[in-house]
């Protein structure tokens, strides 16, 4: 082969690439948007193009949708990235865009991919020309839009949610992949459920394991592929995580929820998971010692050592032992008393201090380190709680005077909580009888 020959050589195609749809009825799965009488279905035969974001996890088709869009509306196709991709790269696509339309007439539609990537500077670059109707934006995202998205941007674009794929849809796509690219190869189920588990709802990844597989299995002159082949042949499956997008959120969200609602094997899947996806086990600590003081507080005071603990077993032990502190904390949560009771007292507490004025500090509660405070009667009405009876100042007032009388501690009734609302109703008794100042 010459120099020049190899210079001219095209790059081999990812399977993914050479099996990408090329009509809407050969896209898998989407079908709350694409199916009949769906919202992106009807985009697509009414013939009017509109900017709108696709917003959904890596590997379901949003490049796909773009591109077929285009083709249906008879557009032209920009895509840039906006990892690679800068202000510089924007205007040159509207030049294009201005082109295409003075030459042939054609509408051009800009793709642009992950675009959660761009500051709000380079996202204002190409809304004027989308208010104009110069351009239709199809903007792509892994990230929740609301929150990475500039808002005049999002006012002027429909939002479609795109889901991961079912084990259904990717059995579907496995089995049109091996007839399509690799028809020799043979899969025993195992092997199949084992692909299908390594996607994880992602069909770019599905292939592009399919693609790895068909090259160990030619290089091993072998047509039979079982879970054992699959083992050597493949990386260990890492489920799909981002440390730091709506995955990691969502993930963490299900966890305090699944102890919140005393569920222990729930709780357990939730940990494991982010574990097993890469999430800072520290992180999950600190999580877990906030569960131990919003979610059962003083039902359970137990909790909360036992949070601290789990945390600094893992900061002497590290991974993966440490790991097993953590699953503790997390099951003795799910399985001990709820209270929020503390947690909603001290929300009300903050709330009326942060709109009320500066109270002064009742005089018989002031401190008298010195003799002029003592002569100005700081102290003097104190009645010391020990010298009382049941070491209990019965009447006593301890708020400023003139403040509106509140009660925003309420004990829920389980676990140690039912014995400090009995406690707390007891002195209440006691205050009735002496007489609340």
């Amino acid at each position: 082969m010459s120099v020049s020959d190899l210079f001219a050589a095209k790059p081999h195609a990812p399977l993914a690439e050479l099996l990408r749809p090329r009509t809407f009825d050969e896209v898998v799965g989407q079908t709350d948007l694409l199916g009949p009488g769906k919202p992106l279905r009807l985009a697509f035969e009414s013939k009017t193009p509109h900017s709108m974001i696709l917003w959904g996890p890596p590997g379901v088709g949003k490049t796909t949708l773009a591109r077929l869009m285009a083709e249906a509306f008879d557009a032209e196709f920009i895509a840039l990235s906006a990892v690679f991709s800068g202000v510089k790269d924007i205007r040159e696509a509207v030049s294009r865009a201005e082109l295409t339309l003075a030459q042939n007439g054609r509408h051009t539609l800009l793709f642009v991919d992950e675009v959660h990537r761009f500051n709000k500077a380079q996202q204002d670059a190409f809304l004027p020309y989308v208010e104009q109707g110069l351009i239709t934006f199809i903007g792509a995202t892994t990230e929740n839009p609301s929150f990475e998205v500039n808002g005049a941007l999002l006012s002027r674009a429909a939002v479609y949610v795109l889901k991961s794929l079912t084990e259904d849809e990717l059995g579907e796509l496995f089995e049109r992949a091996r007839a399509q690219a690799f028809p020799e190869l043979e899969f025993d189920e195992a092997a199949k459920r084992r692909l299908v588990g390594l996607a994880d709802g992602d069909a770019r990844r599905l292939l592009n394991a399919l693609e790895i597989v068909h090259t160990a299995a030619a290089t091993s002159q072998r047509r039979a592929v079982d879970a054992d082949f699959l083992a050597g042949a493949l990386a260990k499956n890492l489920r799909r995580f981002d440390k730091g997008g709506d995955a990691f959120y969502d993930q963490i969200s299900a966890l305090h929820k699944s102890v919140r609602g005393s569920n222990p094997d729930a709780s357990l899947y939730w940990l494991t998971r982010m574990l097993d996806g890469g999430a800072d086990p520290l992180y999950l600590g600190r999580r877990i010692v906030r569960m131990a003081t919003e979610d059962i507080g003083l039902a359970d005071p137990r909790a909360l050592q036992v949070a601290l603990n789990a945390v600094e077993t893992y900061e002497r032990l590290g991974s993966p032992e440490g790991e097993l502190a953590l699953a503790e904390a997390v099951v003795f949560m799910a399985c001990a008393a709820k209270s929020n009771a503390v947690y909603v007292a001290y929300n009300s507490a903050r709330k009326f201090v942060a709109e009320d004025g500066s109270r002064e500090v009742p005089v018989h509660l002031r401190n008298a380190p010195t003799k002029l405070m003592k002569e100005l009667g700081y102290g003097r009405a104190y009645r010391y709680a020990h010298d009382e009876p049941e070491a209990y100042a019965a009447g006593e007032d301890y708020f400023p005077e003139g403040m509106p009388k509140v009660s925003w501690y309420k004990p829920s009734g389980r676990g140690l909580e039912a014995q400090i609302a009995e406690k707390l109703a007891h002195l209440r008794e006691l205050d009735g009888k002496r007489g609340k100042k």
